[in-house]
């Protein structure tokens, strides 16, 4: 039996990524992007694929060129027959790349990529580091204090959602439920507090 795109994905992403704090954003991004393929009736497995592999070359070609993250990755990918909307999309959460976002996987991988991070780094520093009690109201705050999380671009988040067509909170409140169904493979349960 051929394993799916989703478990391939998983088995190169581990390949390329030895970090555990990178392994877990793209399993925060790929729960977010899978919940989205489920409401909308898209290929689960494919956009599963699409998020955990989005930052899969970026340890190893951290620069942002040709030469480098996501590029290195794409090629690789491509070279390999992976799905062109999954390569495409890839390409287009990297606004360095130059590709527009036409596809819904393309702009919600990219509306979910920077999101992920401010909600991760809101629970780490939760006494209980338990994100089943983050709310969006402390997102919010969060969100609006240019301090906190200084690596998540607010920008992309609202350009992200703009894209999407969605309210910028609502999308907020649906990437934190789907992440919020994935805690104990995140590290967001509270078990590490």
């Amino acid at each position: 039996m051929t394993p799916s795109l989703r478990d391939q994905a998983w088995t190169l992403m581990t390949e390329w990524t030895p970090s555990e704090s990178l392994r877990r954003h793209m399993l925060a991004v790929e729960a977010a992007v899978a919940a989205y393929a489920e409401r909308d009736g898209e290929d689960v497995d494919l956009w599963s694929a699409t998020g955990l592999l989005h930052d899969f070359d970026y340890e190893a070609h951290p620069t942002l060129g040709p030469d480098g993250h996501p590029f290195v990755g794409v090629a690789y990918l491509r070279e390999a027959g992976w799905p062109s909307e999954l390569t495409e999309a890839i390409l287009g959460h990297a606004d360095h790349t130059g590709t527009p976002r036409t596809t819904r996987l393309a702009k919600v991988l990219y509306a979910c990529d920077e999101i992920t991070g401010l909600i991760t780094a809101a629970v780490l520093v939760r006494p209980d580091k338990d994100i089943a009690n983050q709310t969006v109201k402390s997102l919010k705050k969060k969100f609006k204090d240019k301090a906190f999380a200084k690596g998540v671009h607010r920008e992309d988040v609202t350009r992200g959602a703009e894209e999407l067509g969605v309210d910028l909170w609502e999308h907020v409140a649906f990437v934190l439920e789907a992440m919020q169904r994935r805690a104990d493979v995140l590290g967001l349960d509270g078990s590490e507090a």
